[in-house]
């Protein structure tokens, strides 16, 4: 995580708010909370041992798979045809047809059930979205299409469903990609729409790689039924969450997978994909907005996977939010509404009086805080000890103790080198998923030999170095001023306009724009 200038003025009172900020433009993340899970209401996660998945049984298909319509205007919609998929995009989001294009194609989407596994190897449901371009002049939408598996980013609504075009992602997604000739796989992740999994083993990388494969292999198996031909191309992207998840998904097809799967390039999207760097610096002292949100789902996903992150949750939380925080997430209810019942603090993690402190995350620090002094001292001793991320080359030679630690070293990406062609794209300014993921993975990539061809670092939050993704970038400052400039319109001081874009960036700003970029990429690479 970049850490804070000394002269950067102090945050206002942070909000989990920017993991589902409201933005004029596109809103790409999520939100909600709350659900079941198995804890037992002492503090104490029982992980019982579940009987292991049969290998032949990951990526079989539950069922047939079945379309999802659309209503607009209270009809009920198959297939969207490119003029009325442009009126739908624009009256849900006023513009958004600016940024995806004009629709080429018309979509349709479907929706499949699969066998995947839990991160305990557990056999569990989860489902995924297959969204099918059709009709175009010229067969640009029919025949043998590239395919693109995308991920998504972090929710903590169970309902989410990604085969839901009424949804922000979605929609995106389908407009970016479906509507310009791609065959688009976008599983849900277990845990989520449906699945039978009572849990989210969020940014746990062998299993949600594990989900994103057996979710590709069930939509091969349907593509035949929902009139989808394979044309060979297999794309890879995602964002925030979800760039962490394509990256350990293109990992474990290159290292695990070759012979099944040929991935022609891929692209990770404000992913924290430099994850012990990530968690050190937010343990360090500046922490992500967000976090109190985020930390909590990361570490029951370790818990769940058997990794021993803690004998009972009161030893990492203080007692107010310590019972029952290992079933927040996913669930029905929203953060708003979790903060405001007392499941969730709004986003101050440590004591007023723990240190160290990075200039301009004071408001981090407070008397209603989640995470116990002597756990962070714990952490922070660990650090000292056992300091990770010291060079690009060898940033995980390391041996952390410390069991937060381990299992962020563990999940941390910088362990191999994509010998496809990779885009990491973000924006300088981030403050929930921090763009030094970005460049710390591609500072490693580089020092283990990476070609500079094959290999591309796109801040879209900059027009000092402007290249092959000029548009977007000069674009992007376009929306960020108008961000600001309608909140000053609206009467909002400078610094609440300077707010608005800070709660707007990660999820509404520099999504769709790195998106575009990433079609741009493909197209050159890949193009349908």
């Amino acid at each position: 995580m970049r850490p804070a200038h000394p002269s950067r003025p102090a945050r206002r009172r942070p909000s989990l708010r920017p993991l589902c900020s409201l933005a004029p433009l596109l809103i790409l993340a999520a939100c909600g909370g709350g659900g079941g899970g198995a804890g037992n209401g002492s503090g104490v996660v029982v992980v019982p041992t579940p009987p292991v998945i049969s290998p032949s049984l990951r990526g079989s298909l539950i069922g047939a798979a079945s379309v999802v319509p659309v209503s607009i205007n209270g009809a009920s919609v198959n297939t969207l045809e490119p003029a009325v998929f442009k009126q739908f995009l624009d009256e849900q989001q006023k513009l958004s047809s600016n940024i995806t294009g004009t629709p080429s194609c018309a979509v349709t989407t479907y929706t499949v059930k699969y066998h995947t596994v839990g991160s305990a190897g557990e056999d569990t449901e989860a489902s995924t979205a297959i969204m099918v371009p059709s009709g175009g002049a010229a067969g640009e939408c029919g025949g043998s299409r590239p395919v693109l598996l995308y991920a998504h980013g972090t929710s903590v609504l169970k309902a989410t469903d990604m085969s839901k075009l009424s949804a922000t992602e979605p929609r995106l997604i389908a407009a970016m990609f479906a509507a310009q000739g791609y065959i688009v796989v976008a599983p849900n992740y277990a845990g989520y729409a449906g699945s039978t999994l009572g849990y989210h083993a969020y940014l746990d990388a062998a299993q949600q790689a594990s989900d994103m494969i057996d979710g590709l292999r069930a939509a091969r198996l349907s593509f035949a039924a929902v009139g989808a031909k394979d044309g060979g191309r297999l794309l890879l992207t995602g964002y925030s969450q979800g760039g962490y998840v394509a990256l350990a998904t293109q990992r474990a097809m290159q290292t695990g997978y070759a012979g099944e799967f040929n991935v022609t390039a891929a692209a990770g999207l404000s992913g924290p994909y430099a994850l012990s760097l990530f968690g050190d610096s937010i343990f360090g002292g500046a922490p992500s907005s967000g976090a109190a949100a985020f930390l909590p789902m990361l570490i029951n996903a370790g818990q769940r996977a058997n990794a021993g992150l803690y004998g009972s949750s009161a030893e990492v939380y203080e007692a107010k939010y310590a019972g029952g925080i290992d079933s927040l997430f996913p669930g029905a209810l929203g953060i708003g509404d979790l903060v405001a019942a007392g499941k969730l603090p709004n986003d101050v993690l440590f004591a007023q009086d723990s240190l160290p402190q990075t200039a301009g995350y004071a408001s981090a620090f407070g008397a209603d805080h989640l995470f116990k002094t002597s756990y962070r001292d714990g952490y922070l001793a660990d650090l000292r000890a056992n300091p990770c991320n010291t060079s690009n080359a060898t940033p995980l030679a390391c041996a952390p103790t410390q069991s937060l630690r381990k299992w962020l070293v563990k999940n941390d990406l910088r362990t191999y080198v994509p010998t496809v062609p990779l885009l990491l794209c973000g924006g300088d300014s981030d403050p929930v998923v921090p763009y030094k993921n970005a460049e710390a993975a591609y500072a490693y990539f580089s020092a283990q030999g990476k070609p500079a061809g094959a290999l591309t670092l796109l801040n879209v939050d900059t027009t000092a170095s402007l290249g092959d993704y000029a548009d977007t970038q000069l674009a992007f400052g376009v929306a960020k001023g108008t961000v600001r400039l309608t909140a000053l319109l609206e009467g909002k001081s400078g610094s609440e306009a300077d707010q608005a874009v800070r709660d707007s960036y990660h999820a509404g700003l520099v999504a769709p724009f790195c998106l575009r970029a990433t079609r741009d990429f493909f197209g050159r690479v890949a193009r349908p």
